[in-house]
């Protein structure tokens, strides 16, 4: 059985911060998702990327989700709050996949970078997210076949 065209059901949070980039990146996923024939199921807004891991861990408990996506942009300011910000969200998302055995897609622009930087990453991060954790549904499926 070719486990690739087996339909997929995900799930998208999205950061609302800096939501002139991720409201673009939303729609750069749903529309990578129903190109790649992912129903998004559900879409849920959070306040920023500090907030993702927590709406992640309550999508990734459905039965009808196969994976998630994790959508933000965290630019740089005056301090190092943009690197405390994700390299916590990235800790917490992964430990997330692993413990519910679900692909968790980051999408998730920083640290370190400025707000025309973020806007050119936008469509990029948004897709290639989608495209992660579409993947790792189906290498998880082959993983486990006898």
């Amino acid at each position: 059985m070719d486990l690739s065209k087996q339909p997929k059901a995900i799930a998208m949070a999205v950061a609302d911060f800096n939501d002139e980039i991720t409201g673009r990146m939303l729609a750069q996923a749903q529309e990578e998702a129903k190109k790649s024939g992912a129903e998004v199921v559900k879409t849920v807004h959070v306040p920023g990327a500090y907030d993702l891991p927590l709406i992640v861990a309550t999508l990734l408990e459905r039965e009808d989700i196969d994976a998630a996506v994790a959508l933000g942009a965290v630019v740089k300011g005056e301090t190092g709050h943009d690197e405390v910000v994700v390299s916590t969200c990235a800790k917490q998302l992964s430990d997330l996949s692993i413990e519910f055995g679900k692909p968790v897609g980051m999408g998730i622009i920083g640290p370190g970078v400025t707000h025309a930087q973020a806007q050119a990453r936008a469509d990029e991060y948004a897709r290639r997210a989608v495209q992660a954790a579409l993947k790792l549904v189906d290498a998880l499926a082959e993983a486990q076949e006898d």
